[in-house]
């Protein structure tokens, strides 16, 4: 699957993709666009891609850049 397909998979279908093809990498707390604040949740490794899921999982964000080696610099 490409971060593309997964974009367009509707809030449901991300989330089964996510427990059933994703990898727990940890802990990540996300900024807010204009970085007054933050969003915990977790990254997963998904394919060749990673996702963000809020704690709430109401946010899914899938990036083609790992955020946790930015962090680990």
């Amino acid at each position: 699957m490409t971060i593309e397909s997964f974009k367009e998979l509707s809030h449901e279908k991300k989330l089964l993709e996510l427990k059933h093809h994703g990898e727990i990498l940890g802990a990540y707390e996300r900024r807010s666009e204009n970085g007054d604040s933050k969003t915990p949740g977790d990254i997963f490794a998904l394919y060749e891609f990673w996702v963000f899921l809020s704690e709430d999982e109401k946010m899914i964000i899938p990036t083609r850049r790992n955020p946790l080696h930015k962090e680990e610099e």
